[in-house]
């Protein structure tokens, strides 16, 4: 991070001020007017969503979250419903894209709760023993006991649904790949998938049949949806969890949704640098992480309805559903979001 600050600092010095500072134009607010519709009216939202009597959203923390986004969403629209002519279309496509992504920051982000839940409850992490032990010197280990038929919590947790084969004399041990380790799985996709959808995306743009950005985002979260469809193949070779499920399961779901997350997060990070008013760039890149929060928030109220659930494949069909719906409502944007691009000249 401070290489790429660095970095930043010295590529101002060859930028002339005209070229990134925009005149105001009439209708432009000021900061603290921005701040006024914005984060005033969040601060009260939140306060009386947490007040009210009752949990409309599980939660009085949901209700606060939510109900301190209304205004912010609220501001967003009206930007657009103020825009001049050519302002309005790129703005209005803006959040269009946001309210797809939503959806998909609601599925990715599962992998903090759900897929962290699966890994430590349903997932075979048995190491070889002398692997393990070497792993355990690095504290990358856990270490469980079987205590036959004793209801100790540690024990009975791992050994409940373990092959009868794989359970080990009473009294031993087993060394056994730590949960938090799974979650590393997904920046290992990112390090090892980058450069290949990079190369291939340059391969399609020398064939002159590159797909837009618009589109790139579409196919993303068309794979978002095929990764919980995986987890859906995984509960159904755990015999609906009455034995445990390989690793690979979840290490090709990581696979598989990483391969949508880099079609869609940086696609999504381009396109509002691309279509923003120059003048309002950075409130429409605030838009982006607005869309991002309130995705990891409903990330955390879907992965709260797991034990609700009998069978778990029913959980991630519901995901892929989701993920399908905004895949479905983007493709049915995407000749108008194309269309826009293509007025500012971009595409």
């Amino acid at each position: 991070m401070l290489i790429g600050v660095a970095t930043f600092a010295l590529g101002q010095k060859t930028v002339k001020e005209a070229d990134v500072i925009r005149p105001l134009e009439e209708g432009d607010m000021s900061t603290g007017k921005i701040l006024s519709l914005t984060l005033l009216p969040m601060i009260i939202f939140g306060v009386l969503g947490y007040l009210i009597p009752g949990n409309l959203l599980g939660t009085d923390t949901n209700d606060a979250f939510i109900f301190g986004c209304i205004p912010v969403v609220g501001f967003f629209i009206y930007l657009y419903a103020k825009a001049n002519e050519q302002d309005k279309r790129p703005i209005g496509a803006l959040l269009a894209v946001y309210a797809c992504l939503v959806i998909f920051w609601a599925v990715f982000h599962q992998n903090g709760d759900a897929l962290t839940v699966w890994a430590e409850d349903f997932t075979e992490r048995t190491m070889p023993e002398a692997f393990g032990n070497a792993v355990d010197k690095v504290g990358m280990a856990q270490t469980v006991t079987y205590l036959g038929d004793s209801t100790e919590a540690k024990s009975a947790a791992y050994f409940s649904n373990l092959s009868p084969e794989k359970i080990p004399q009473q009294g031993s041990s087993l060394k056994l790949v730590s949960t938090e380790l799974y979650q590393s799985i997904n920046p290992f996709w990112v390090v090892l998938l980058t450069p290949i959808l990079v190369g291939f995306w340059g391969f399609l743009r020398r064939k002159k049949k590159e797909p837009s950005t618009p589109t790139k985002i579409a196919i993303g979260l068309v794979i978002t949806a095929l990764s919980a469809l995986v987890m859906a193949g995984a509960v159904a070779a755990s015999n609906d969890l009455s034995i445990k499920a390989s690793s690979v399961w979840l290490i090709a779901s990581y696979g598989v949704i990483t391969l949508g997350e880099l079609c869609l997060s940086p696609m999504g990070l381009s396109l509002v640098s691309k279509l923003s008013p120059p003048r309002i760039t950075a409130l429409m890149m605030g838009g982006f992480f607005l869309s991002t929060s309130i995705g990891n928030k409903l990330s955390g109220m879907l992965s709260g309805m797991w034990e609700g659930f009998a069978d778990k494949k029913n959980f991630f069909f519901m995901n892929f559903g989701l993920a399908m719906a905004a895949a479905v409502m983007m493709i049915l944007l995407l000749r108008w979001l194309n269309n826009v691009m293509k007025e500012k000249g971009i595409y």
